[in-house]
């Protein structure tokens, strides 16, 4: 499931259950339009995901990418232990910025 919401100005994309083959693609079809929008903010909150896999962080990869591209920014909530422990892994902890809550990711400018 991912819904779109805006908040504080900035749009927010939220995925619940599982990021991974299937459902990667409902989320990168949320995201790519918002990732290309000059100068946007987007938080994608993944707080509620249990489970993600490389298919679900090349999205928000392609996203991270296409935000820089037109001067904006992405951040991503993650909470569940074991989905940082992938963004860890694969050094997109150090990329991407993390945060543990959205409210302290919609305070970041």
């Amino acid at each position: 499931m991912v819904e779109v919401s805006e908040r504080d100005g900035r749009s927010v994309v939220t995925a619940a259950g599982e990021l991974d083959v299937h459902s990667a693609p409902v989320l990168q079809a949320e995201l790519d339009p918002l990732a290309q929008r000059p100068e946007g903010s987007v938080v994608v909150d993944l707080s509620a995901v249990a489970f993600i896999d490389s298919t679900g962080l090349g999205v928000l990869v392609t996203a991270l990418k296409h935000v820089r591209e037109v001067g904006g920014t992405l951040d991503v909530v993650v909470t569940a232990p074991r989905v940082l422990k992938v963004f860890a892994l694969t050094g997109l902890d150090v990329v991407i910025p993390l945060h543990g809550s959205l409210d302290e990711a919609l305070a970041t400018p």
